[in-house]
């Protein structure tokens, strides 16, 4: 009992630790991973002295955390805003891939005289860039729709082909004409097991009459770990199963959707800090010493040389213009996926595989230093920051099951058209009405003359015959005003 209370007690430290470390991250701009593996490090044998070396286990967890990371960032990313990139981040997440472990491959062989396969073990494992690092730190530079959908896309789906990659390549079976044929089964098999567990997932959720509000967002959440396990038994793709599931249910009618993403961001949180603490605390500072050239002579190479010919030949076909590309090139984060990918070759006893963790872990340090920290002033300096788009309209809502109803909440942002129409403009269909708007702290039953403004939240009660109609007129108001049906929108 008493090494249990110092487990929990420890556990507990480290989580309000990162806590207080993410505000301090903010307010210096530096990237909040490095913090939590900095804590792993003080943690481990050069700081507090715990000792722990077992390689399985960090793989185990931190495949665990990847698939908790890749949900919370399904849930959290908005179709409307992937759409514009779907080619582009579908391009990055395949080609650019491919791309980047050939070239990696090749000068690594050439620098090192690595024999083949441990120099495409070596490009498959950097080849990935990281979901949770890209969803933390793009999110807040105010670059353009387009380019974050590309990123976000790219990270969340790229995992998938390097872990086959990794995993082809750390068996040492030989390769043979039919792995291009495994590979797409996984891939293919991986995405279509995603979107059913994805539609199907979401339909339940929406007719379950659960007796507990707390337990939606557990629901959802389980719904795409369930992907991910029925993939990996599938022998597909689980890291796609997962990513696919988590985006169409991010995107469908969920109740009580505002919960669900608040659990899904909590969860992604307490993956990030639980596994950059893990991985930190595997580390060994000692060995790190005798792997920083071959991890700066690794980061060089992927920087400047693999990533931007893999965006070239990603992003160019689709007629993106050089500045957007440049930025793609720069913003190819690398986080924990590399080092947990690096694990792979080492619990197969793959000759070489503790250099490769030890450089990987080097790369990812000096790469986040000098990307994360300069990537909201690069795109500044490229004038992507420009013009960013408002806000989209949110709309959270709840079964009243005795009722045949359900309750939307609805929260005007900044820059919406919704703002100075009347109530009476907003015309919603038969069965939907305004119950209560709350503005400055204080609530009112509204009237045909109010007029909605910026900050509202207004609870809309709509029949479940009325809801969809009720949530399109909302939507094509705050688009185009009080007369978004001359002009055209309908709201989808």
């Amino acid at each position: 009992m008493a090494e249990l209370t110092i487990v929990l007690g420890i556990g507990a430290a480290v989580i309000l630790l990162a806590v207080v470390a993410v505000r301090l991250s903010v307010r210096v701009g530096l990237p909040s991973l490095l913090l939590y593996l900095a804590i792993g490090v003080g943690l481990g044998e050069a700081g507090l002295g715990i000792q722990f070396d077992n390689a399985p286990l960090t793989q185990a967890l931190g495949l665990a955390a990847l698939v908790l990371i890749l949900t919370e960032g399904g849930l959290t990313t908005r179709w409307s805003d992937v759409r514009p990139a779907l080619g582009p981040g579908i391009a990055l997440s395949i080609v650019a891939v491919g791309v980047s472990i050939g070239i990696t491959a090749t000068a690594l062989h050439l620098i090192f005289d690595f024999n083949w396969r441990l120099a495409f073990l070596w490009g498959a494992v950097l080849a990935p860039t990281d979901a949770a690092a890209v969803f933390s730190v793009l999110r807040g530079i105010g670059v353009g729709k387009r380019l974050v959908g590309a990123l976000e896309l790219e990270s969340g789906l790229n995992d998938a082909p390097c872990y086959i990659a990794v995993v082809l390549l750390a068996s040492g079976s030989a390769l043979e004409w039919t792995l291009p044929f495994v590979v797409g089964y996984e891939l293919i098999a991986g995405a279509l097991i995603g979107l059913v567990f994805g539609w199907f997932g979401g339909l339940a959720l929406r007719r379950a009459a659960l007796p507990a509000t707390g337990l939606y967002p557990l629901a959802t959440v389980a719904v795409c770990v369930a992907a991910f396990a029925c993939g990996q038994l599938a022998h597909a793709s689980g890291l796609l199963a997962t990513y696919v599931a988590a985006l169409m249910l991010g995107n469908s009618r969920l109740p009580h959707r505002a919960d669900t993403l608040s659990f899904a961001e909590g969860f992604g949180w307490l993956a990030q800090i639980g596994l950059f603490v893990l991985l930190g605390l595997f580390s060994s500072p000692s060995r790190l010493l005798d792997a920083i050239v071959p991890g700066l002579v690794a980061a060089a190479v992927l920087t400047l040389l693999a990533r931007p010919l893999s965006v070239l030949a990603s992003a160019g076909p689709f007629r993106m213009p050089l500045r957007e590309q440049g930025f793609l090139s720069w913003a190819g984060l690398r986080g924990a996926v590399p080092i947990v990918l690096a694990l792979i070759p080492l619990t197969e006893g793959v000759d070489g595989a503790r250099q490769l963790v030890d450089a990987v872990f080097v790369l990812v340090i000096v790469m986040t230093l000098v990307q994360g920290t300069t990537l909201q002033l690069l795109a500044r300096r490229l004038g992507l920051t420009a013009g960013a788009e408002s806000v989209e309209l949110q709309v959270d809502a709840a079964p009243l099951d005795e009722l045949g109803a359900e309750l939307l909440q609805v929260r005007i942002p900044t820059g919406s058209k919704l703002h100075g129409v009347y109530l009476a403009e907003l015309r919603l269909p038969t069965g939907a009405t305004i119950s209560l708007i709350a503005r400055n702290g204080h609530g009112f039953t509204p009237g045909a003359t109010t007029r909605l403004q910026e900050g509202d939240e207004l609870l809309v009660v709509a029949t479940a015959q009325a809801r969809a109609a009720a949530e399109r007129r909302i939507r094509a108001v705050d688009r185009a005003g009080r007369y978004a049906r001359w002009r055209g929108e309908t709201g989808n």
